[in-house]
């Protein structure tokens, strides 16, 4: 769900997409067959560029996001608490490929965190919580969390 939030930007919108993998004006998702497999965002989906993109290495990436220099970020989540606290990068006893940026991006106090995601988990368990029971991405962090049930 986060990553369709470029589709949604009207025209006369200016919003600088950023992808953590190194990306900095990013566009929304290319149309059927338009598919360039050297574009793609940290969730390695194919994208587009808007004009004045720039492009550069992912510890470029994370220095704009450890800076305070993100205000906002969208992401996915397996849980979210009462709270605010997040969990999204493991299930306990399940292969993890890396946990990503995404500590990195909720770590910064001045960066507003919107969570989209599915209602409920697999066998319709809430993944909205008193409290998480999955490890912790970030403590009192999420801001604003968008379903296909809730939406601000």
């Amino acid at each position: 769900m986060p990553m369709l939030a470029s589709n949604f930007i009207p025209p006369n919108l200016t919003v600088h997409l950023q992808s953590e993998n190194g990306l900095l004006g990013l566009g929304p998702f290319p149309e059927e067959g338009k598919q360039d497999a050297d574009l793609i965002n940290a969730g390695k989906e194919t994208v587009t560029v808007l004009p004045g993109a720039a492009f550069f290495g992912s510890d470029d990436s994370f220095a704009m996001i450890r800076g305070g220099h993100v205000d906002l970020t969208i992401l996915g989540a397996m849980q979210v608490s009462q709270y605010g606290d997040l969990a999204n990068w493991m299930i306990p006893k399940k292969l993890v490929k890396g946990m990503g940026g995404a500590m990195d991006l909720v770590g910064s106090a001045d960066t507003r965190v919107v969570i989209t995601m599915e209602h409920t988990a697999k066998g319709n368990k809430p993944k909205i919580l008193p409290e998480c029971t999955l490890p912790l991405t970030g403590k009192q962090c999420v801001n604003r969390i968008i379903t296909e049930k809730v939406r601000p």
